[in-house]
């Protein structure tokens, strides 16, 4: 499945006609800059546009190009853009807002850069509705890594992916290198109830300080779940792993994108294939089918049952490229509905597939069929 297999429902942010575009110094409704997440369901779409600090929301699923968002957040307006709210204070805005989800009517939003996970009790149909409540700091004026202290089970570094299923809610605690979960919705300062990745609650070493294994991370950047497997995109180690439910902190079931569990080669110059990634940085799941963005690689890589146990297990599709040993920047041509680059976001949801297309300052939404 090419991009010859989908149908364009909508293309939103900068038109880039003929090749990449950098949007408007001044934001504006309808303009993105490096969106990096992106959640989409019947009543909404919610992107996070990372760039410019801030999280639109469509309270329809747009169904025609450049379409205005409705309601902003992190921001006075829709023209105001830089961290802080454009200098109002943490208590108003974000620092490179990354991944975003709507969780039991909730909207989570992970504020990465000030190390924290915001919380909205309903989707908000206002602009700059102030969040009702945070996640991994002492209250909303706080930014500091790890609470301003040592690594705990309470605080963050870098959380840029969540996501919940079979009643846990999952974190990626990239800056950590490790993924924390919580029996049902974490509230300030309850302690993960399994840390993934490390050793302790205060540690935080590259893959648990020693070799890749099956066991740790470099990168964690996101997660979702199948019926049977929760699966993190470790990035960094250029793959993806997937542990059975329950879930406790013990090896891998399963490992894509690398040929073994002790492996984490990159292949920044020759033929990628079916089976490798480069920087992997965002997962959908649909029905047991799997989509992993293959950041580096400009391309979503598909798989249509996700294997249980094993390693080196190959794509049964690529979206993006023209084929599995191509992995160019817009195909090296020019911007198309078909074409990406770096994408760093997907959300699957019925046949309708959204990507953040953060290099080319755009997110795509697709008719994937059935």
């Amino acid at each position: 499945m090419g991009a010859a297999g989908m149908t364009p429902l909508a293309w939103l942010g900068a038109p880039a006609p003929g090749g990449l575009a950098l949007p408007d110094a001044k934001p504006t409704p309808g303009q993105m800059y490096g969106p990096r997440g992106v959640w989409l369901d019947d009543r909404c779409l919610i992107v996070a546009d990372s760039g410019n600090h801030r999280v639109m929301i469509w309270h329809t699923v747009p169904d025609r190009d450049h379409q205005p968002a409705d309601v902003v957040l992190g921001q006075p307006d829709f023209t105001t853009e830089g961290p802080k709210a454009g200098g109002r204070g943490p208590e108003n805005g974000f620092s490179l807002p990354t991944g975003v989800a709507v969780i039991e009517g909730r909207l989570v939003v992970a504020d990465s850069w000030h190390h924290r996970l915001l919380v909205w009790d309903r989707v908000p149909d206002r602009t700059d509705a102030p969040p009702d409540a945070v996640v991994g700091q002492n209250g909303f004026a706080a930014i500091e890594t790890n609470r301003g202290g040592a690594i705990s089970a309470t605080g963050f570094y870098w959380p840029y992916g969540l996501g919940a299923a079979h009643g846990w809610f999952w974190v990626t605690d990239t800056g950590n290198r490790r993924v924390l979960g919580w029996h049902g919705f974490p509230t300030d300062g309850r302690p993960a109830d399994v840390i993934l990745g490390q050793d302790a609650p205060n540690t935080g070493g590259e893959n648990r300080g020693g070799p890749v294994s099956a066991r740790s991370f470099r990168w964690p950047h996101a997660v979702a779940a199948t019926d049977d497997l929760l699966l993190v995109a470790d990035a960094g180690n250029h793959r993806v792993l997937g542990w059975r439910f329950p879930v406790t902190d013990r090896a891998a079931d399963v490992v894509l994108g690398q040929p073994a569990f002790d492996t984490n080669r990159e292949w920044p110059h020759g033929k990628q294939g079916p089976a490798a990634f480069r920087f992997p940085y965002s997962l959908a799941t649909r029905a047991g089918e799997l989509i992993v963005a293959d950041t580096a690689n400009n391309r979503l890589l598909l798989w249509r049952s996700v294997p249980a146990h094993g390693a080196g297990h190959p794509a049964d599709a690529v979206i993006g490229q023209p084929g599995f040993d191509t992995n160019g920047e817009n195909h090296w041509t020019a911007v198309t509905a078909g074409s990406l680059c770096w994408p760093y976001g997907v959300c699957r949801h019925g046949n309708r597939l959204a990507v953040a297309d953060s290099g080319n300052n755009r997110v795509m939404i697709w008719d994937v069929g059935s």
